[in-house]
């Protein structure tokens, strides 16, 4: 699942502490406009563009941007595509015999050949109980042979975080189509008594005059001033937890794969997909490619990291948890067509062909290609709880060399607490009243862990381009790894003789390392706590552009 929290509006309703996403066509605020390029808090590209690189040459550098599609025609995207020139377009012939029919952007793992794409899918927890259920299903332990136990045991386990959850998504749909029978029930009783434009008054003269009661209707009452934005909050609660309940919670779910046709688990089964790099949902890819790469400069949007970035679209991040043949075979696609830099904004809780993925990275590291990964958005520590994709499997002695894991950093220098903002429609939720928000130099949902986070990244508002030339807001270590991205491609395009290890060292070694006082990402039990920055992450740093850029002309100017 791409790491970008899909959180609907409806989060305040919720208590939600996930990433939040602003969608475009509104004005951005200038405080958030390329920050992380500019600001105090950012890590200073432009100033590294205006000093040090001023008059130098670069080479074009491809990055692999394996996530759910990328818009390639996008204005801010021009030239910076990625072009298979040993394909023909169109022509359903492999020009190149790399395997691969007309993949002249990249590869789409998520389609067929007719031109279908698949998009909604289970999560991985889902697919191993519906796997193991036709094996378990309706049995006793006393039943089960001996050798089969541990998997017995196993089934027991995902069954039961794949029932509760189904259960909790059909509540919370039932929850959110209630409140909106109530709304649409209070309206209905306002035009009828007062007509079509009735006032903010004539809602209080209607709750004062009937001496309305029930905390349920008093809320649908108050929430009719702002009534079409509570609905479109409501709709997109109903539309969260539908996703839940009808794909990712849902053993019957089969829909992505009838239409892919491949077979999952057989990874010689490699002729399946599709050119349609940008398939039926784009955003979050296309989002990662313009913090990579979009033209600089320029006037419109947001300004990339990396100057001179062409980005290789490979569509393998459906909505849900990807597959881990999708992401090897991406891997090796794109070690094999030239991409020197991967960017991996995705992630899950549990894996299910970890070796296939392990040898991927694997030739990825034989063939020097470096692969920058999101730490995922829960506020843990992934050292206890790890996230897959991971720098080093339980089968593993030592981490990937090629490998770096982001968290997520904000442009506020400081821990900030104030109240959530409340309508009346909140003061009269008398359960979440002393809710408080806060922000610090750590984003509150990033994950962390001084064993397998590397180092963070600008990764909270986010200004970049989203399908449809349009750009948008969002949050997430899904914004951060591009970051990353982004600066190991400006620094092997300028710098080409590095190697992609010496590139990664660089990244580490010059990050800024000021060890601020920060709150603690996550829900701490007894309310925010406050933490070294340092305890965060391997590196205890934020990436520095500026001082990644000097460190490279000094090693290369010996």
């Amino acid at each position: 699942m791409n790491w970008t929290s899909k959180v609907v509006a409806f989060s305040l309703l919720m208590g939600s502490s996930v990433a939040m996403a602003q969608h475009g066509n509104t004005e951005v605020d200038k405080d958030i406009l390329n920050w992380y390029n500019n600001s105090k808090t950012g890590v200073r590209t432009d100033k590294a563009y205006a000093e040090l690189l001023k008059g130098r040459k670069s080479k074009p550098t491809v990055v692999g941007v394996i996530d759910s599609g990328v818009d390639i025609e996008h204005e801010d995207l021009k030239g910076k595509i990625w072009v298979n020139k040993g394909e023909i377009p169109n022509n359903g012939i492999d020009d190149d015999k790399n395997g691969y029919i007309d993949d002249i952007h990249g590869w789409n793992f998520l389609g067929n050949a007719d031109g279908r794409n698949a998009n909604d899918a289970q999560l991985e927890v889902t697919r191993i109980y519906a796997r193991l259920m036709k094996k378990f299903d309706g049995k006793e332990e006393s039943e089960i042979a001996k050798a089969d136990l541990k998997d017995y045991k196993y089934y027991l386990k995902v069954k039961e975080v794949v029932t509760s959850k189904r259960e909790s998504a059909k509540a919370g749909m039932d929850r959110m189509k209630s409140i909106q029978s109530s709304i649409e029930k209070a309206h209905s009783k306002m035009v009828e008594k007062y007509g079509e434009d009735y006032t903010a008054k004539d809602i209080t003269k209607e709750m004062e005059e009937t001496k309305m009661s029930d905390p349920k209707q008093k809320m649908a009452f108050a929430s009719l001033e702002n009534k079409d934005a509570m609905l479109e909050r409501l709709k997109g609660g109903l539309d969260y937890f539908s996703g839940q309940y009808n794909y990712y919670y849902n053993p019957d779910f089969t829909g992505d794969r009838d239409i892919i046709g491949d077979k999952p688990s057989d990874f010689s089964d490699t002729q399946y997909g599709n050119g349609d790099v940008e398939g039926p949902d784009a955003g979050h890819g296309t989002h990662c490619a313009g913090i990579i790469g979009a033209n600089r400069g320029n006037g419109i949007g947001n300004d990339g990291v990396a100057d001179n970035a062409i980005i290789m679209s490979l569509r393998a991040v459906p909505n849900g948890d990807e597959r881990d043949k999708d992401i090897a075979l991406a891997i090796r696609y794109a070690v094999d067509n030239g991409a020197q830099v991967v960017s991996m904004s995705f992630g899950k809780d549990y894996p299910e062909n970890s070796a296939e993925v392990i040898k991927a990275i694997r030739y990825a590291e034989k063939k020097g290609v470096l692969l920058v990964h999101a730490a995922g958005n829960d506020g843990k520590d992934v050292d206890v709880e790890p996230k897959f994709p991971t720098s080093m499997y339980p089968s593993m002695s030592e981490r990937f060399t090629n490998w770096l894991d982001i968290g997520a950093a904000t442009r506020f220098e400081k821990p900030q607490y104030k109240k959530m903002k409340r309508d009346k429609w909140w003061k009269i939720w008398k359960k979440r009243k002393k809710v408080k928000t806060y922000n610090g130099r750590a984003a509150s949902f990033s994950n962390y862990g001084d064993k397998k986070v590397d180092i963070f990244a600008p990764g909270k508002e986010i200004y970049s381009t989203i399908p449809q030339s349009d750009y948008a807001t969002f949050q997430g270590t899904s914004m951060a790894c591009p970051m990353v991205s982004g600066l190991a491609a400006l620094l092997k395009s300028y710098f080409p003789e590095l190697t992609m290890f010496e590139i990664r060292d660089i990244i580490l070694k010059s990050a800024n390392r000021d060890d601020f006082k920060v709150i603690k990402p996550g829900k701490g039990k007894k309310g925010p706590e406050t933490v070294k920055f340092s305890s965060l992450s391997r590196e205890g740093g934020i990436i520095d552009v500026y001082n990644a850029v000097k460190m490279a002309i000094e090693k290369t100017s010996k």
